[in-house]
């Protein structure tokens, strides 16, 4: 797999919460693609920048009226659909 930018990553984990939005499931399945250092550092700053919010103690959920989901890049569709 090519290198991802930063970016990339936290493109990914957002379209992650779209489809799982449980922690557990989420780390799961992200942890075949991303090295689960930058899975935490993609949803802290996520957090931190209120893009994510954290519903609950396991629940993760896009915070579409803070900012909307970045459109996502040709390259990373296929990346997506295999989640």
């Amino acid at each position: 797999m090519t290198d991802l930018s930063a970016n990339d990553k936290m493109i990914i984990v957002q379209y992650a919460i779209e489809k799982y939005e449980n922690e557990q499931t989420l780390l799961e399945k992200l942890s075949v693609i991303l090295s689960e250092k930058d899975i935490q550092r993609s949803l802290d700053t996520l957090i931190g920048t209120q893009r994510v919010r954290r519903i609950g103690t396991d629940v993760l959920q896009n915070n579409t009226s803070h900012t909307d989901i970045p459109q996502l890049p040709d390259g990373l569709k296929p990346i997506i659909e295999n989640l």
